[in-house]
């Protein structure tokens, strides 16, 4: 009787211990930038894309396997959308050497085709993303038309967040001319290179 009147109580503090340590994780989890990687404060000699000689190029990074991106691509089409015309964005989408042709056109490939005047690119083996110095998914590298860095990092809250945030607003008034210093923002998603546990699976 007295094991049965104290089992409950036990039962219920532990699964809220476990619940609660669950949800922690997964704060500290999304709250987790990724690395920054070396970014090339010039641009560099690319074998995709060329810099625009009139308006910002705009370069972002992608795992096509990584849940968080698909909030980057969100935010990027917030910001296209409050200047359009001035700048000239490219996203390029990981494809490691081993795999066929084609594993990069995932659900995240379509959605960024679907955002107007975005041009998608294979990054075969990350190539590109070595030579822009960039580590993690959904980092954005914006580029005057002198070539010069103007901004690098990521362009959300947390991991999968999409919204306002300090680096959304730091770009919004680097373009408006406020604010004429290069700026970085934590990047938040999955490696570029190291596959991770939390990357959606192959298709």
């Amino acid at each position: 009787m007295t094991f049965r009147r104290f089992a409950l109580p036990v039962t219920i503090a532990t699964w809220s211990v476990v619940v609660l340590a669950g949800f922690m994780f997964l704060l500290s989890y999304k709250g987790q930038a990724g690395a920054s990687g070396q970014v090339q404060t010039h641009w560099p000699s690319s074998n995709l894309i060329v810099l625009d000689a009139e308006n910002y190029t705009l370069v972002m990074l992608a795992h096509p396997r990584c849940p968080c991106t698909a909030a980057s691509l969100a935010n990027l089409e917030r910001l296209l959308q409050q200047f359009p015309g001035r700048i000239v964005a490219h996203v390029l989408f990981l494809r490691p050497i081993e795999v066929p042709a084609g594993w990069e056109q995932s659900d995240l490939w379509h959605k960024a085709a679907a955002i107007p005047g975005v041009h998608l690119h294979t990054d075969l083996a990350g190539q590109e993303a070595a030579r822009f110095g960039a580590a993690t998914s959904g980092q954005v590298l914006l580029y005057r038309a002198d070539g010069r860095l103007l901004f690098h990092g990521g362009i959300t809250p947390a991991r999968g967040h999409a919204g306002d945030n300090a680096a959304l607003d730091r770009l919004y008034a680097l373009m408006r001319g406020q604010d004429g210093g290069a700026a970085a923002g934590p990047v938040f998603g999955c490696p570029l290179q190291t596959p991770c546990s939390n990357c959606e699976g192959d298709d």
